[in-house]
């Protein structure tokens, strides 16, 4: 039907109805793959999500490698919910990395001091420490620092006269 109907059209006019047929087919063909490259995109990527990966497993040992500075003990020892083994650890890698205190400036101490202080109280006033925790920290940051034996003990003492 559709071939007498084109019978009846002039050449140039058939032509043109065959070139936007043409066309119309080509763009829909476009279209298609378009749509299929989309679908690859979006779905593949979906079905690979609820896949289990592969994770790789990280020694507690690395993972305290990797935060050994002291600003990030010092903000382990701070929080509150740290367990009392993990607050000797840390206090152990303090110990081990950053023992030594920088000397005293004459007679005023070291800025970096006020950080080792810092976590002097927070460990006396820490909700999950014991007498023991403190006293190791405190004998230890003494023995490698004996200039600063008495700022020790005094922050020692006024850290544990502040416990509530």
């Amino acid at each position: 039907m559709m071939l007498n109907f084109l019978g009846i059209i002039p050449e140039k006019k058939r032509e043109l109805i065959i070139m936007e047929l043409e066309l119309l087919i080509k763009s829909a063909l476009g279209l298609v793959a378009v749509l299929v490259v989309l679908v690859f995109l979006f779905v593949v990527p979906s079905q690979m999500k609820g896949k289990p990966k592969k994770v790789k497993s990280v020694s507690p040992a690395k993972k305290q490698e990797a935060k050994t500075d002291l600003k990030s003990l010092a903000a382990i020892i701070n929080h509150k919910n740290t367990s009392a083994k993990t607050l000797q650890t840390t206090l152990n890698l303090v110990i081990q990395h950053h023992g030594i205190i920088t000397n005293k400036l004459g007679t005023r101490t070291h800025p970096d001091f006020d950080i080792y202080m810092g976590i002097l109280v927070a460990i006396c006033r820490h909700p999950h420490t014991s007498k023991d925790i403190i006293m190791k920290f405190n004998k230890e940051l003494e023995r490698l620092n004996p200039k600063y034996k008495k700022d020790i003990q005094s922050t020692t003492s006024n850290a544990l006269d502040s416990r509530g």
